[in-house]
């Protein structure tokens, strides 16, 4: 396959960011879309020019680390399907594809395709987290939960955390992803004791860090290479309001 790549290019956050041009004429459809960066790069490397900065780590589809706006949608084409696993066989021969970083004032560029995500990592600080002590891994079979809140509350924790979300979003919000971690832990008995100050404190936190409002066009739950449901966006809501009015 010959594709023409029309990549986002700046050196640092404090620098003027531009879009370059590449030529690629050996690319295998069965190829994934970050070994086909990794050929552009070799590329590169042999012609003593500066390879292309993106993030990657597990290449499975786990980590969240893939993000790529392609074609101007957050990771790609394929629905359901992270960068690391959309293939070149979803392209055409000759095609030309852009590929920019995150778009949202709350992730600033780092260099190239590479933007800082660490808003997430401070939301998460705020009470991503349960501080009761649960006891040994038996212990959690003493709990009854029931199969709609299991069910609910793992579908919450498929989130990786990629920012897919907050790309997609026209207003830069992070309310899918605040709202499944969220769900995850307040749907489960252990995280009950914890769950009005913990909307509060991560919602709080997330306006900090400058987050977008959401304003319900789903585009976020469309992008999410996890398919996360709006309504943990729903019932953060309503966590949000009952904790803000009678305290928590």
């Amino acid at each position: 396959m010959k594709l023409v790549l029309k990549i986002w290019r700046q050196q640092n956050g404090n620098s003027e960011g531009k879009i370059v041009d590449y030529m690629l004429d050996d690319v295998s459809p069965d190829m994934s879309f970050l070994e086909m960066l990794d050929v552009l790069n070799e590329k590169l490397i042999a012609k003593n020019e500066e390879p292309v900065a993106f993030d990657h780590d597990c290449r499975e589809g786990i980590c969240g680390a893939c993000s790529l706006i392609i074609n101007g949608v957050p990771h790609g084409p394929e629905k359901a399907t992270t960068t690391c696993q959309l293939h070149m066989r979803k392209f055409n021969d000759g095609e030309e594809i852009v590929i920019e970083p995150w778009r949202a004032s709350a992730f600033p560029v780092i260099k190239d395709l590479v933007v800082d995500r660490s808003s997430f990592d401070r939301i998460i600080q705020k009470g991503g987290f349960i501080t009761a002590n649960t006891g040994n891994a038996q212990d959690g079979n003493t709990l009854p939960i029931s199969k709609i809140d299991a069910d609910a509350s793992m579908d919450a924790a498929a989130c990786i955390g990629c920012g897919a979300c907050v790309a997609a979003c026209k207003n830069g919000s992070a309310s899918l992803f605040v709202a499944a971690k969220l769900s995850h832990l307040g749907l489960l008995p252990q995280g009950q004791p914890e769950r009005g100050s913990r909307v509060l404190a991560m919602v709080m936190q997330m306006d900090e860090e400058g987050f977008g409002s959401c304003t319900n066009t789903y585009d976020c739950e469309a992008a999410c290479p996890k398919e996360i449901s709006v309504k943990n966006i729903a019932r953060m809501n309503r966590d949000f309001f009952k904790a803000s009015l009678f305290g928590v």
